[in-house]
This record gives structure tokens, sequence and C-alpha cells, in this order.
């Protein structure tokens, strides 16, 4: 749904997969549908307008031949949580996954950066609950500063988002020194324009990548010479 995040997202896998050839990558079937109507406002406002579209869209790729899916989307696992049960191949998870990262990252706990509409859900916050994690939430204006970053990568403005989000992780330090959680798929590539330290972030797109590939190299449903899922 976000272009640059879905791009950045397959750089990444490219890199995480221990091939030495074309021959040894998994094989990728992709929908990127930038139509999917946009979904912080529509949490917000209560509105289902999003659901059956990323529904259709899930089914599409299985229809293509995909075993197991993957949304590098946040907000999106808003609506993709309400359709547990009615997919027919697994889901790879990216608020379960980017919480693992944290875990591993800083038992301590983090800060979380996400969409207006990621925070409003509660996706996180609730997993984050079950799993004993302590997940810190920005107060305004931090949060609609760093929701209004992931709108300027959307928007290709790139290191005009980094500066924003620099500007707002700095206030969240401030308060409480620990990583970032960026869970918003625009937020990592933000975070990189900005300069701001590596290892004081966790980023959700590669921790959904670390995700990918160890659910692909699973030995249930092999389906190529190299044996990966597709």
């Amino acid at each position: 749904m976000g272009p640059a995040a879905t791009a950045e997202f397959l750089r990444l896998l490219s890199l995480a997969v221990p091939a030495q050839s074309d021959q040894e990558h998994p094989r990728i079937v992709m929908l990127s549908e930038p139509g999917i109507p946009e979904r912080t406002g529509a949490i917000l406002a209560g509105s289902d307008e999003p659901l059956l579209p990323i529904r259709n869209a899930l089914e599409q790729l299985v229809a293509w031949g995909a075993d197991l899916l993957v949304v590098p989307c946040n907000t999106a696992h808003a609506f993709i949580d309400r359709l547990q049960g009615l997919l027919p191949v697994p889901l790879v998870h990216i608020a379960d996954a980017t919480l693992r990262a944290a875990m591993r990252t800083s038992p301590a706990g983090g800060w979380l950066a996400a969409t207006t509409g990621t925070v409003h859900s509660g996706i996180y916050q609730r997993r984050a609950a079950e799993l004993g994690y302590r997940l810190l939430i920005p107060e305004e204006p931090l949060r609609s500063e760093i929701h209004r970053a992931g709108v300027l990568v959307k928007a290709n403005r790139l290191a005009e988002g980094g500066t924003v989000l620099a500007s707002a992780v700095h206030g969240l330090w401030q308060q409480h020194d620990l990583p970032v959680l960026t869970a918003c798929t625009e937020l990592p590539l933000a975070y990189e324009a900005a300069g701001l330290p590596e290892e004081r972030s966790v980023s959700s797109l590669a921790a959904l990548v670390t995700a990918c590939v160890t659910e692909l190299r699973t030995p249930q449903a092999v389906t190529s010479a190299a044996g990966w899922r597709s």
C-alpha cells in the first residue's frame, strides 16, 4: 500500500536471504495496490472501507500462488486482524514480528512510533500487554509529528520527513531513553534519512523481513528447488 515501503521491504528481503544466485531466492508474487482506502482516516472514523479491498488483495495473491502472505503496512493490520480464520494461507503479522524484535533488542521497553491510526487501533498495545513488554505511547503533539513524518515519505519528501521524525524522536528520548519502534513502514526510511543512530531503533520493516525469512525456510510446503515456500 505504501510503494516506497514495499520497495524497501523487497530490497531488505533480497539482502536477508542466504542466496548465491537468482535461483536460490524465493519466488515472490507482489501486488502493490495504492488504491486501498486510507487506513488511518477509516480507523478514526470507525469505517470498514479498507477491509474488503484488503481481503480481496490478499485473496488475489493466493490465487496467484502465494502460500505465505505478508503486508508491509502496519496500519492495515488493524483490518487484517479481523480476517483471522478467513484467509486460506498463513500471514506473517508485522506487529508480532516487531515486538519480538524489540524484546530481543531492548528488553527494558521501547517507544511506539506509528501512525495515528495504528496507535488508535491498539494492535501494538494489546500484544505488548500480552507479552508483558513495556511499550510507551507518545503524547501529543509528538504523536502527530510522527504521523506527519510518514505522510511526508509517502509524498516523496524523504528529507523533510526525516527532519520531522528526528525532532519528534529527540523529544521522546528526553522523556525516556529507550529505542523507538518504527511501527509505520515509512518511518524506517525517515529514520535513516535523519541520520539517527541505527542501534536506537527497531524497524518494523527489518523485523518483518527477519520473520519472513524464518517462515520461508520452514520445511512445510516446499515448492522450489532451493527449498523456499512461495
